[in-house]
């Protein structure tokens, strides 16, 4: 689900219609999603303990020793070579992408993770490296404001996910991941709360900035503010209330006003790029 930011790039350079770039955009959607399968896979065998601790995470079948992680890391290496081989057929850009998120989530599952603060940056940055793939293969300009726009949706994500993480586990929190014992609710309410304001604020200007009614020859994007501030609220419900965004991924296919939210959005944007 975190790869779909890949199409990030192709509905803000207006070529949602143009046959090529949707199919290099699908291929690079199969291809990222082999690579992050094996940063996975990689980061399932050094959390092998830690994962047994989840009341889900321990079901994996690393964690529940189902598979072992010799024959998990000749999967996870297989995955690797096969997408890298993919990326740099289709895109020498896109393949030094894809080396760069490859490098992060090494680095991250050795030891960034941690280390409080730069453990939720890094994820974040997995986010905005997809939606930087996404641009540099259909070979388009990255948008700062586009950039800047992922970066603050991720760490909304993931720090509603550390958050959801430390009320589901309570006590054992550290024990599934140990940064945690570094966080506190507190912390991870005001950054929530720095994030939510932060995404709205910048999605605002972006939609009024000049040089983005300069480039789609509109200024009607603004109408799409409702639908974003409906799903960060939506989101915080989940959050807060029901306590489900543990897994991202999760919520989106299991929240259905969400859901609709998000259709919402993404045709509203299309339509409204389309017809500028």
């Amino acid at each position: 689900m975190k790869n779909v930011f890949i199409f990030a790039g192709l509905i803000f350079s207006k070529n949602f219609f143009d046959p090529e770039s949707v199919e290099t955009g699908i291929y690079a959607f199969i291809v990222f999603s082999l690579l992050s399968s094996s940063g996975y896979i990689f980061n399932d065998i050094l959390d092998y303990r830690e994962d047994a601790a989840h009341p889900l995470k321990a079901k994996r079948p690393i964690a529940a020793g189902r598979i072992r992680g010799r024959s998990a890391a000749a999967v996870a290496l297989l995955l690797a070579v096969l997408s890298f081989v993919a990326a740099w057929t289709l895109n020498h850009n896109f393949f030094f992408v894809c080396l760069t998120y490859s490098a992060l989530m090494v680095l991250y599952s050795a030891a960034v993770k941690r280390v409080v603060i730069l453990d939720v940056f890094a994820v974040a940055f997995g986010y905005v490296l997809r939606a930087i793939a996404g641009a540099v293969v259909i070979g388009v300009d990255i948008s700062s404001w586009l950039l800047l726009c992922t970066l603050l949706i991720a760490l909304f994500l993931v720090v509603s996910k550390r958050r959801t993480e430390m009320v589901l586990l309570g006590d054992d929190a550290a024990k599934h991941r140990k940064i945690l014992a570094k966080y506190s609710l507190p912390l991870l309410n005001q950054m929530i709360s720095i994030v939510t304001a932060s995404c709205i604020v910048a999605y605002c200007l972006y939609t009024l900035a000049p040089e983005t009614v300069a480039k789609f020859g509109t200024k009607n994007l603004i109408y799409t503010v409702p639908f974003v501030i409906y799903g960060l609220f939506r989101y915080l419900y989940v959050t807060y209330q029901k306590v489900q965004t543990d897994m991202p991924e999760r919520v989106l296919f299991n929240d259905r006003p969400l859901q609709v939210c998000l259709v919402a959005w993404i045709v509203s944007c299309v339509m409204i790029l389309a017809f500028a």
